[in-house]
């Protein structure tokens, strides 16, 4: 993170980076974390909290339902830890809708389960950007190890993670390129536009194509 001087309360603005697996999350979240003044806080993916922890990821119906409940209430509060401290943006590596694309069963189950709605989870975020999951002539590929999807697969759940987020009213649908730089890009372009002047006006250093190869074989995430 960037050293801002900016020293004034901000208005925090909750943004979620989504997408489908493979989709080059990890890598745009390490170029924010490079990029970005202090006052945006990058949260952790719920999702590699929980299995990375050795949560059980099992396929029958009782366990996947077990896990998308603890990933909601790990991204719950995940999310309270990160409005201390005077954030301007809180970007969140998904969100709790997420889980709907992963549930084995109806909508109201999952609501049900986590003890809330799908209105009072929409309210809790001020933009959504869903970066899509790339073909596999596109680079899709299993560098990260906890991604067990065939491109297929991924193609499937980030089509239903799309549907899950689609009533949201600032939502940017971030499609694939040849180029991911492209890609990247764009996304920072959206992002920058969601914070305040204050902390707008740091130069955001160009990304070039080394950079991004750097961050992209560390992590995992294109």
């Amino acid at each position: 993170m960037v050293a801002c001087e900016c020293a004034e309360p901000h208005e925090r603005r909750r943004v979620v980076l989504t997408g489908g697996p493979g989709a080059g999350k990890t890598a745009v979240l390490e170029l924010i974390r490079q990029s970005f003044c202090e006052h945006v806080k990058v949260l952790p993916e719920a999702a590699s909290i929980v299995f990375g922890g050795g949560f059980p990821r099992e396929d029958d119906l009782d366990c996947k339902r077990a896990a998308q409940r603890a990933i909601f209430f790990v991204q719950r509060e995940l999310e309270i830890t990160a409005d201390v401290h005077n954030p301007t943006i809180v970007l969140c590596d998904r969100g709790t809708l997420d889980g709907l694309a992963y549930w084995p069963g109806p909508m109201e189950d999952f609501w049900s389960g986590a003890k809330t709605t799908l209105a009072e989870q929409l309210g809790r975020y001020d933009a959504v950007i869903h970066l899509r999951t790339p073909a596999l002539e596109l680079g899709y590929n299993h560098q990260n190890r906890l991604r067990t999807e065939s491109a297929t697969v991924a193609a499937e759940i980030d089509e239903r993670i799309l549907r899950a987020w689609e009533t949201h009213p600032r939502r940017f649908v971030v499609e694939s390129a040849a180029d991911f730089l492209d890609k990247a890009a764009k996304t920072i372009e959206i992002l920058r536009s969601e914070m305040p002047e204050c902390c707008r006006r740091h130069v955001i250093p160009t990304i070039d194509a080394a950079q991004a190869g750097t961050v992209s074989s560390t992590s995992g995430g294109v």
